[in-house]
C-alpha cells in the first residue's frame, strides 16, 4: 500500500477524499497528545505515579476510595480544560464541513473524553468512552449537570443523593450501546476511513477499521508510528495529524478550503 512522505498524496485518494459518500474518522489519544494532553498513562506521573489504572479507573476503586478517583479525574479536568483544539482538530471539523456541503455524510467516532473535536466545530462526534467534562450519577448513570456545592468531594446527586462520578468508560465498563452502535454501522457503511493518532490497540475500537475493509471501504493511517493497523489500510501517511491532516485537504481541497 502506498506510504507517502508529507506533503505528496496520491491522485486516486485525493479523488477519493473530494469523491466519497461516506467519511468516517476515527480518532485516538494521539491527536489530543498534540494539543497538550497527555495519555492514560502518561497522566500518572508526579503526584499520581504510585497509583496503577487499576487504583484510578474502576468502579471498585471508586467504591473504595471516591475522593481519591474523583480527584484524580478533577486534575485530569484541569488540563483539558486548558488544552486548545490543534491544526489536526482543526482539520477534521473542516473535512466535515466540506463533506456536509456536498451532501455527502461524515461520521467522527473518538476514543477521547477531552470534547476538543466539539470545540474545534465537529458537530456530534460518537464519543466511544464518554467526556470526562461530563457528570453523571454513579449509581442511576444519568448525567447531572447541576448540584449544590456542599463541599462534599465526590459531591452529591441532587435527585438520589448518591455520588457523582466523571462519565467516562472505565476499565471493566461496557462502552455505551448507542454509541458503539452507531460506530459499528458507520464502519460498515462508509467508503474511506480515515483512523487517526490510535494505536489500534484498545477494542473494540480498533476493530472498527477492519470492518470498514470486510465492507469495502478504503482505509487511510495518519500515526507518527507503525501500528497493528498499518498492513492493512490502503493508505499509510506517517507523521503527526495536526500537520498530515492541513496538508491533504489543501492538496485535495485548495481554494475550496476558503470558500467554505
Amino acid at each position: 500500500m502506498p506510504r507517502m512522505e508529507r506533503g505528496t498524496y496520491d491522485q486516486d485518494l485525493l479523488a477519493l477524499l473530494r469523491n466519497a459518500r461516506h467519511i468516517v474518522a476515527l480518532t485516538g489519544a494521539g491527536i489530543s497528545a498534540e494539543s497538550g494532553i497527555p495519555t492514560f498513562r502518561q497522566a500518572q506521573t508526579g503526584l499520581w505515579a504510585q497509583y496503577n489504572p487499576n487504583e484510578l479507573a474502576t468502579a471498585q476503586a471508586f467504591r473504595q476510595n471516591p475522593r481519591l478517583v474523583w480527584e484524580w479525574y478533577s486534575w485530569r479536568r484541569q488540563i483539558v480544560s486548558q488544552a486548545e483544539p490543534n491544526p489536526g482538530h482543526i482539520a477534521l471539523a473542516k473535512l466535515e464541513e466540506l463533506t456536509l456541503s456536498r451532501e455527502a455524510s461524515f461520521t467522527l467516532i473518538t476514543q477521547n473524553v477531552d470534547g476538543l473535536h466539539q470545540r474545534a466545530g465537529n458537530r456530534s462526534p460518537i464519543e466511544l468512552h464518554g467526556n470526562i467534562l461530563r457528570t453523571k450519577c454513579f449509581d442511576e448513570n444519568t448525567i447531572i449537570e447541576f448540584w449544590q456545592d456542599a463541599g462534599d468531594i465526590p459531591p452529591h446527586c441532587p435527585h438520589c443523593g448518591g455520588l457523582l462520578r466523571p462519565d467516562v468508560v472505565w476499565f471493566g465498563e461496557e462502552l455505551p450501546h448507542e454509541a458503539l452502535r452507531s460506530a459499528w454501522e458507520a464502519a460498515e457503511t462508509c467508503d474511506l476511513l480515515f483512523s487517526v493518532g490510535t494505536s489500534s490497540l484498545v477494542e473494540p475500537a480498533a476493530s472498527l477499521p477492519y470492518v470498514a475493509i470486510q465492507f469495502g471501504a478504503q482505509v487511510v493511517e495518519i500515526n507518527p508510528i507503525e501500528t497493528l493497523l498499518s498492513p492493512s489500510a490502503n493508505y499509510v501517511l506517517r507523521g503527526p495529524s495536526g500537520i498530515v491532516l492541513p496538508e491533504l485537504l489543501l492538496a485535495a481541497f485548495g481554494r475550496q478550503l476558503d470558500e467554505t
